[in-house]
This record gives C-alpha cells, structure tokens and sequence, in this order.
C-alpha cells in the first residue's frame, strides 16, 4: 500500500465513519460504498502528483515537455522520433541556456549537432590568417589568405555527421545500380534517411548568429 492508492484513502476513510454505524470488522456495504469513493479519489491525488511534475521543465514528462519546447522556441526545437523524455528535456535546457552571439557558441552547437568540429575563418582575425615569419603560415598547411575588406564576416566549413544517408544503394549513372540486373538500386524516400539535414545545420547557425554578422557556409560530408 502506498500513499495516495486506493487502498489507503479507503483506510484513511474507514476510519472517518463513527463506529456505532457498523459492526465491528467486515462491512460489505460500507467497504463497497467507500471503495468507490476511493477509487476517485486516488485517481485524483494522482492526477495532482502528475500535474505538479509539469511546473518544471526538470521534471515535465510527456507532451507537456513538447508544449515546453514549443513555448520557448516555436518549431525551431521539437521531438525527434522515439526520442525520449530525459534526452529531449536534456536537449530544452541546452537550448535555454546556450551562449549566443560569439564564435564559440557557432562552433560548440554545430559539433554538438554532427559530432565534428567544423572549420571557421575570420579573414581579418590574425590567428586564423597566420602571419609570414612565425610558423603559422605555410601554404596548403596552416593559416589562409586574410583580408580587411571582409569586416564582420565568416567562412563556416560544417560537416555532416557521419553515418548519413543510405548505404548499399546505388544512385543513377552507377553500374552497379543498373535496371533488370542484380544490382543494389532501389526507390527511395526521406523516410530512408535518418539524421540531420542541411536545413538543420543552417538553421542552427542562424539561431546562435551575432546581429549583423554575415557568415558563410559550406556544408561538406
């Protein structure tokens, strides 16, 4: 018996109806009338228990953490498939409480979302330019042909996470994917595929972009 089942109100009720009603012991008629009472009653303390744990992102569980995420940032954050509440609330409060507007945040968010590190360049930012005579400059090697005419500007390489897209499957043009042979091509939708897009990934760095800042993105696999 725990607190708040049917079993303990009905206990808890018992003992609230005067003694002289009943016989001492067993009282089929009082049981079964308390009973029901116990039974509504315990739905709603657990209810109420229920509802409590929804006040706090902390501890929401089920939709209402959807109905959070969708408070705080509209169709931006949402459920991916099958996944489940502590890996999406874990995801909420991220969100919430991710640094915005600098590049570690463009650069933590995007590893984050792939798994790899991607690559950016700062034309007026001397330590990804390099400079001539102090080792952090070589050609196809370190460092990169810097320029002040690119003021508040970056280049973004991304990287798609790896294991994207649909393996064994031919595309067009490939011989191994050719029609009436044993070949590996078949009809496809997106449903085949599981991952982030590259949507996604230029959503994400807009969401976390300093104003007035141009960023330019190249989305390599």
């Amino acid at each position: 018996m725990a607190s708040g089942d049917q079993a303990d109100i009905l206990g808890r009720l018992q003992q609230l109806v005067p003694q002289g009603w009943f016989p001492v012991g067993a009282a089929p008629l009082r049981d079964g009338l308390l009973t029901g009472v116990a039974n509504t009653l315990s739905f709603i303390y657990g209810l109420l228990g229920y509802l409590r744990l929804q006040t706090r992102i902390a501890t929401a569980t089920d939709g209402f953490l959807d109905l959070i995420a969708n408070d705080f940032f509209g169709a931006k954050i949402f459920r991916q498939a099958n996944q489940t509440d502590d890996s999406f609330r874990a995801q909420i409060i991220a969100n919430i409480l991710r640094p915005r507007g600098t590049r570690p945040a463009v650069s933590d968010l995007l590893t984050q979302l792939t798994g790899r590190t991607p690559i950016i360049f700062e034309p007026r930012r001397p330590a990804d330019t390099g400079a001539y005579g102090n080792g952090s400059l070589a050609y196809n090697t370190a460092g990169g042909y810097g320029s002040l005419q690119y003021p508040y500007q970056s280049f973004v390489t991304v990287f798609r996470p790896l294991g994207q897209g649909i393996p064994a499957v031919a595309g067009y043009g490939i011989p191994v994917g050719a029609y009436s042979t044993a070949s590996q091509i078949e009809y496809v939708t997106s449903a085949f595929i599981n991952g982030i897009s590259d949507t996604d990934l230029i959503a994400a760095i807009e969401s976390v972009r300093p104003v007035g800042y141009t960023i330019w993105v190249r989305i390599s696999s």
